[in-house]
């Protein structure tokens, strides 16, 4: 995590984790320990598998053969990892639940209760104290957040943000990012109508809420009409980053398959460090540089970013989004506003995880059906491109890469 606490939140966190007793770490072996990222697969009969390998850079890998083959009915790509373990919530069970990668298999470690809960958004807090920020369930309506020790799983605190509901037309609301800042949270957030069974519209609007930390009282509110549904739910996809000066960036996500508000552009905002509101002097306007939206942002460092953005003319709805290759990769420049597009093949998969920076370089994966599923190497320096790892076999979508520890 990139934004800096300051001692009064490392004081709280310490006090809090030294009433939480620690369980050591299961021993691994030697193959495993060297594992230092994790892939997950959905295949073309709908199986899903997790992998963990050493390297992105050449081999093939097939998931049948090598992977964790994974029950559907209990986990999904959503999962947060970290230090070799995989976090999940399970909605069957109502309980958030931390797994390990055992030979083949997926194996539960531990699990802590966790009702009427949908999970929209994760931060590291330092350490292993992780902090989950989503919705109540059935209704969708109310923010709740909850605070754990992810070594032994137990709770540091829970209970509701206190951030405006729903009210008027607007029936639901999405969490789309949530930025330590000091003693403070900045919580971006939008609200939607529900039009019919199959079809919902959002409000014009991005808020930013300031909340004081731990308590979770609101301090204040902004709004900004320039576009909408701030971010996105991040154990899916990234769209937020902050840079070297400590300046926050989030995506603005107004397309047919987030906000559905296509009429508004895809941007990117800032906020400066420091501040508790968009930069009113700042607005990269990505749809209008592409001519089409946007759903992904991933920082490289040194002002640019990688975005993943939809083309328009090569599908007909959100009947297809997910299976038609009408995706394109560019590297934006968040100074100049200038964009260009890589030289990937045309990716399909509506929302992934699919962009890994490790130093200079950038791991892509692409799901072409033309060329195979591939994780693609970006010099970050030389914007050089070339193939490195396949995933074949059974392999429809690589759905997120992940550094594993």
């Amino acid at each position: 995590m990139n934004s800096i606490f300051n001692r009064h939140i490392y004081f709280f966190l310490a006090v809090l984790l030294c009433f939480s007793a620690c369980r050591p770490s299961p021993v691994v072996s030697d193959e495993k320990a060297n594992s230092r990222y994790s892939i997950y697969i959905m295949g073309r009969d709908g199986k899903e598998y997790l992998l963990e390998t050493n390297s992105l850079d050449s081999g093939v890998i097939v998931p049948e053969q090598k992977g964790a083959e994974l029950d559907v009915k209990l986990i999904d790509r959503s999962v947060i990892v970290r230090n070799g373990y995989y976090y999940h919530y399970e909605r069957k069970g109502a309980s958030f639940v931390k797994y390990i990668v055992e030979g083949r298999n997926l194996n539960v470690v531990s699990a802590t209760p966790l009702q009427q809960f949908s999970i929209e958004n994760y931060q590291w807090l330092g350490g292993d104290t992780l902090l989950l920020t989503g919705l109540s369930t059935p209704d969708f309506s109310h923010v709740k957040y909850v605070l754990l020790n992810a070594v032994n799983m137990k709770k540091l605190a829970e209970g509701n943000m206190q951030i405006p509901a729903p009210s008027g037309r607007f029936d639901s609301m999405s969490i789309g990012f949530v930025k330590p800042q000091n003693d403070k949270l900045l919580v971006g957030y939008t609200y939607h109508q529900q039009l019919s069974t199959s079809d919902y519209t959002t409000s014009d609007t991005t808020y930013i809420s300031e909340l004081s930390f731990p308590s979770m009282k609101l301090s204040g509110s902004t709004k900004d009409i320039r576009s909408t549904y701030p971010g996105g739910i991040n154990t899916v996809q990234s769209s937020s980053f902050t840079d070297e000066q400590q300046n926050y960036y989030f995506m603005d996500c107004p397309g047919l398959a987030l906000g559905n508000r296509p009429e508004l552009p895809t941007s990117i905002m800032r906020i400066r460090a420091g501040e508790k509101k968009a930069d009113p002097d700042y607005f990269l306007n990505f749809s209008a540089a592409a001519g089409n939206h946007a759903y992904g942002m991933w920082y490289l460092g040194n002002h640019k970013a990688i975005v993943r953005a939809e083309r328009k003319d090569l599908f007909k709805g959100l009947g297809d989004h997910y299976s038609t290759p009408h995706f394109e990769f560019y590297i934006t420049d968040l100074q100049t506003s200038v964009i260009k597009k890589l030289d990937l093949p045309l990716d399909k998969g509506t929302r992934r995880e699919c962009v890994l920076i490790n130093k200079d370089v950038a791991y892509i994966s692409v799901n072409s059906p033309e060329e195979g599923n591939f994780i693609w190497i970006l010099d970050i320096r030389t914007g050089s491109l070339k193939k490195g790892l396949q995933l074949a076999g059974n392999t429809d979508f690589i759905l997120r890469i992940d550094k594993l520890r």
